[in-house]
């Protein structure tokens, strides 16, 4: 007698169920694919978030095209009611908000019922920075001569000592920058541009990029105007993408033992908090990273009251006495 089944056993395979949605919601995630340039893993997250959403409405014997101010109400209520997190209820909140803003917008129904939804507030985490010295055993770690490791230098430095998000770095073009003045022009969201000094520790890495690095990975022929215009260029001489900035800060961060602590924005965090360890004014602060509200940027004096303790209660012989 063997092992196996018996003769009559049925090898059940589950096979995962599309999610099926709305003409109108497929229509928006194309727009938001072609027009507006989202990645795959953003498009699954607003499939996934809306497909919930449509759900819900059946239950509310309701459609995208009748649902109304109260029941989305009630929907954003449930939701909190049910123990989602905030920041899962904000996120789910922001799709079906911009699907009614499309639809609206394009005339596919006469409202949009989500405009004056009340929003969920999400509670504001205190980002977690280098400290100076990790940050310097960061921009250590880039010790080859090759173009690559110019441009990574350069890139990382910018990073650093300018607080830019990655996506405006990688938008740099060469006319965006004044390497005599040391300025850079950064253009954050909603193309709102502002003007940011760097210091010289940056604009040494940025010249020696320039003059020794990028001309080394220019193409025979541009591919696209853009391209020969980017301040910093991939190996195939095509602008460097946000993923490709992203995959070259965690390859040095990895490098000195940084591993998931390190991040674009864990260098932007640690921009602004280390301007403020050292006494900068916190509307000047706001005005670098491009932050439209104050109590954005606020957020980084509670990092440096923190670490103001953490020194004391370290350093002072009598702060833990009783």
């Amino acid at each position: 007698m063997n092992g196996g089944p018996p003769a009559d056993a049925r090898v059940v395979v589950r096979v995962p169920v599309p999610m099926v949605v709305p003409m109108e919601v497929e229509e928006f995630l194309s727009w938001m694919a072609s027009e507006r340039g989202r990645s795959r893993n953003t498009l699954s997250a607003y499939r996934r978030d809306l497909h919930g959403y449509c759900q819900w409405l059946v239950g509310e014997r309701a459609t995208v095209h009748t649902v109304d101010r109260a029941q989305l109400d009630r929907f954003v209520q449930g939701r909190r009611a049910s123990g989602s997190a905030p920041s899962s209820v904000a996120r789910q909140l922001a799709a079906i908000r911009m699907l009614h803003r499309f639809m609206a917008e394009d005339g596919v129904r006469p409202d949009d019922p989500a405009a004056d939804v009340e929003g969920v507030r999400v509670p504001a985490g205190i980002p977690h920075p280098l400290t100076e010295d990790e940050v310097g055993r960061l921009l250590a770690a880039v010790v080859a001569t090759d173009p690559a490791a110019l441009r990574d230098r350069a890139l990382l430095e910018l990073l650093y000592a300018t607080g830019a998000r990655i996506s405006e770095a990688c938008g740099l073009s060469l006319g965006d920058i004044d390497r005599e003045n040391r300025l850079v022009r950064l253009f954050g969201k909603g193309a709102k541009e502002r003007i940011v000094p760097f210091g010289r520790a940056a604009g040494a890495a940025v010249d020696e990029w320039l003059s020794a690095g990028r001309s080394h990975l220019e193409p025979a022929r541009w591919a696209r105007r853009g391209d020969q215009e980017a301040l910093f260029l991939n190996t195939r001489g095509s602008r460097l993408s946000r993923q490709a900035a992203w995959a070259v800060v965690k390859k040095y961060g990895d490098r000195v033992g940084l591993g998931d602590r390190l991040s674009p924005h864990v260098l932007r965090h640690s921009c602004a908090t280390h301007l403020l360890d050292h006494g900068a004014d916190l509307r000047i602060v706001q005005e670098m990273l491009g932050h439209a509200s104050i109590s954005t940027t606020q957020v980084y004096t509670k990092v440096s009251q923190e670490r103001l303790w953490q020194v004391y209660r370290q350093a002072h012989p009598r702060a833990e006495q009783r």
